[in-house]
């Protein structure tokens, strides 16, 4: 699957990329290397925690440049967006993810990356009805890797068991 990927076809049918999985597992690394390999092969492409593009989308609307960062974000060929499902969205949120999802679909693709299964997305959105549009929007035409496994970060660390003990 990772192969195929790589070749960046999902990317000109505009299909999305739902990557789920545990702390640690390795999702943003593979979002990230799905994103360098398009932009190597000419694509736009941009990375944001969602905590960040709801903050940025918030300056947008004080500023009254919410419009053109609404333009800019359709116009990527690729938005990878890490941190899915962390916390509630608030209903302000909800509308400003609605946007982004109608003015993508179809002419753009979308990695999200979640520590949440993908069943779980509709609650943690908190409104029914844009929940509804939200992931039909986002996860009819979606490839889904689901990962599994320790944190990397456990397993790769430099600390020995001996200076990970906590002082006391």
């Amino acid at each position: 699957m990772m192969a195929s990927l790589l070749h960046c076809d999902w990317l000109n049918k505009a299909q999305n990329i739902l990557i789920t999985g545990p702390c640690g597992s390795g999702k943003t690394y593979i979002a990230c290397a799905l994103g360098h390999t398009a932009c190597m092969k000419g694509y736009s492409v941009k990375y944001y925690r969602l905590s960040r593009l709801m903050l940025e989308l918030t300056q947008a609307k004080a500023d009254g440049t919410y419009s053109k960062a609404l333009q800019t974000l359709a116009k990527l060929d690729c938005l990878i967006i890490d941190d899915w499902g962390l916390e509630p969205l608030k209903a302000a949120q909800r509308n400003d993810v609605m946007e982004i999802m109608d003015d993508r679909n179809e002419s753009a693709s979308t990695i999200m990356i979640s520590q949440l299964p993908t069943d779980q997305w509709y609650q943690s959105i908190g409104d029914n009805t844009l929940a509804d549009a939200i992931l039909d929007r986002l996860m009819h035409n979606a490839h889904r890797i689901k990962l599994k496994g320790e944190s990397m970060r456990k397993t790769q660390s430099n600390l020995t068991d001996r200076e990970h003990l906590e002082v006391k």
